[in-house]
């Protein structure tokens, strides 16, 4: 009798499949959880997830080293020529490719989170590959809190993926179009808007530059473009395995929406990157986009629906501990430093200036760069005075008469 008991446990705990009777083609969702917690499509999408960050991490890295070391070369295109580049804009592109495939097996909810996988990446790849000189009172301030950041996220990482939300559903055609006019997702829909559009007002009309507004934007075009991709990707999947989803519609509108708000959002963020460092842009858009993508995926897709509270709640604790450990590794990354067109020279004895400690010539003087031309530099010593020649003026006149404090040297033939 227990035997029997014991395997209609194990029957009801089968996820249910396509023929059986608690299966529609038209159902929204179905869950598949096994022993360990965690469907095996979540696995299989984490793990594409975190291998293509990784690769992308490695690609990017790469690029950078290639550009780093064609710095001073005078052909700007000279990195085309290196094998070198082209070996990372392959990797870029294969990375690329796992992390769209992960979105057709995973939920949205589980994939967009992992993106900290890239910051741990480029972190720890930061700190072995680049040499730098540090002093041992730096070593804390940007080390041990950066390994500290990379050991958060990863403790954040961990519990995203055991806790992730286990909603799988068929991308098909008529699914998708079910979801897309729901009326849940219609006024989720509305209210991005509107938002969008006040966001849009401030930064264009009334100059309002705060990263935050700023980042907003990038994160309401980039959760559109997730719910595109995972749109996308799933039709795919379901093609290439025989149930043709090529010939629906709403497949073309997808793939349009994920063009058109994944070219824009590299626009915004483009701009934020000319005003902002790149260590802040990394966390705080991390945040922001990772936090409504997964609203985004919560309404469109429902992948929390029939979740209990634990697990909800401890996948939200995987995310803020995940946010904290982005935003050490992230607060703590030596700041790039811009290229500036003075003349660079080694240390010259007796020359002092008060930029880049004594080691380049014509230091700004707090303000904006104007090479040729003369600031202000009344309360400047005149250690810092640019150095002129004695020019003499020959008097012509009586000694009383007033003249020029200077005078020319006239050279004759005998001299």
């Amino acid at each position: 009798m227990d035997g029997a008991r014991g395997a209609a446990l194990q029957l009801q705990q089968l996820p249910p499949t396509s023929s059986g009777p608690s299966m529609s083609e038209g159902s929204f969702s179905y869950k598949a959880r096994t022993g360990f917690g965690f469907a095996w499509e979540n696995l299989i999408g984490a793990l594409l997830a975190i291998f293509g960050h990784l690769v992308v991490s490695i690609a990017l890295n790469i690029q950078k080293y290639c550009h780093i070391r064609l710095a001073g070369s005078k052909d700007p295109r000279a990195y085309f020529k290196t094998k070198t580049w082209w070996l990372g804009l392959f990797l870029l592109l294969l990375g690329e490719l796992g992390v769209f495939a992960s979105y057709a097996f995973a939920p949205l909810s589980l994939i967009v989170p992992l993106g900290a996988v890239s910051v741990i990446a480029s972190a720890i790849i930061g700190i072995i590959f680049i040499k730098e000189k540090w002093k041992p009172k730096d070593f804390l301030r940007r080390y041990v809190l950066s390994f500290v950041g990379c050991g958060l996220a990863v403790v954040g990482t961990y519990l995203l993926v055991t806790f992730a939300p286990n909603s799988h559903e068929k991308m098909t055609g008529e699914n998708i179009t079910r979801h897309l006019v729901s009326w849940p997702f219609l006024l989720y829909m509305l209210v991005e808007i509107i938002l969008f559009c006040l966001l849009l007002y401030f930064y264009k009309e009334r100059n309002a530059n705060n990263i935050v507004v700023v980042l907003l934007l990038v994160a309401l075009l980039g959760s559109m473009t997730v719910v595109t991709v995972k749109a996308v990707a799933g039709m795919l999947v379901l093609s290439i395995q025989g149930n043709l989803q090529l010939d629906y519609p709403i497949f073309y509108v997808m793939s349009v929406c994920m063009v058109a708000t994944a070219i824009y959002q590299a626009a915004f963020l483009s701009q934020a990157s000319q005003m902002y460092d790149s260590s802040l842009i990394a966390s705080v858009g991390y945040i922001l986009s990772t936090t409504i993508a997964i609203t985004a995926g919560a309404v469109f897709y429902l992948d929390f629906l029939g979740e209990d509270v634990l697990h909800i709640c401890m996948f939200a604790l995987g995310c803020l501990i995940a946010f904290l450990g982005v935003f050490l590794i992230t607060r703590n990354r030596k700041k790039a430093t811009p290229f500036e067109p003075y003349i660079s020279m080694g240390a010259m004895p007796g020359m002092q200036n008060m930029h880049d400690k004594g080691m380049t010539v014509q230091p700004d003087l707090k303000a904006s760069f104007s090479y040729g031309a003369l600031e202000n530099n009344d309360n400047i010593s005149e250690i810092y005075a640019p150095a002129t020649l004695p020019v003499m003026q020959e008097e012509h006149g009586s000694r009383n008469a007033s003249g020029v404090p200077y005078r020319v040297l006239e050279h004759t033939k005998k001299e």
